[in-house]
């Protein structure tokens, strides 16, 4: 009996020991310094988040979308283009006013937006949106719609966004293609 006693005592011991030199493996890992990074990954859409987001009620044609993109990485965030299934195409535009008569005039932001690190950036009736062109589908109120957020480091993110009614600010829409149309966005 004693040698099974001393047997099972010695496998106690190396099994202690195996564990005590694991932790210690693990000791200077758990103990290093990140320099102030945040734990969040180095690519935009890990950082950037949007809340609020909603797109305006349409039949066919144009339609926007708005909300706040908050970025809670160290870095600012470039937002270069989105895209959704429910639009040929989504462009990121601005509203400028004219400096003739004052009337607000659409067109496509060149280089998109940056959203400053630990900031956000409020798209909005009348100022930045994301513009819905040429509609596959009508966007009923209440329905919602994925929209995919697409930043300068190729990195990607997809949000929904509930479709609401909404009359618009009737600002012109002035496109580099050369069509005059006019919408509410």
């Amino acid at each position: 009996m004693s040698v099974s006693f001393a047997g099972r005592a010695a496998r106690a011991r190396r099994l202690t020991a195996i564990a005590a030199l694991s932790a210690l493996a693990l000791f200077p890992v758990a103990c290093s310094s990140d320099s102030g990074s945040s734990a969040i990954s180095g690519k935009a859409a890990d950082q950037v988040s949007m809340n609020d987001q909603w797109i305006k009620a349409a039949d066919s044609g144009m339609s926007a979308a708005f909300g706040t993109l908050n970025n809670a990485g160290d870095q600012p965030v470039q937002l270069v283009a989105a895209s959704s299934p429910a639009s040929a195409r989504v462009e990121i535009h601005e509203v400028v006013a004219d400096a003739a008569g004052g009337d607000k005039t659409m067109r496509p932001k060149e280089g998109g937006l940056t959203i400053p690190a630990h900031g956000s950036w409020t798209l909005e009736p009348g100022g930045e949106h994301l513009m819905f062109m040429d509609l596959k589908q009508p966007l009923r109120t209440g329905s919602e719609t994925p929209i995919t957020l697409v930043f300068s480091d190729g990195s990607s993110t997809t949000v929904t966004a509930q479709v609401r009614d909404f009359a618009g600010g009737k600002e012109n829409y002035a496109p580099t293609t050369g069509d005059n149309a006019a919408h509410g966005g």
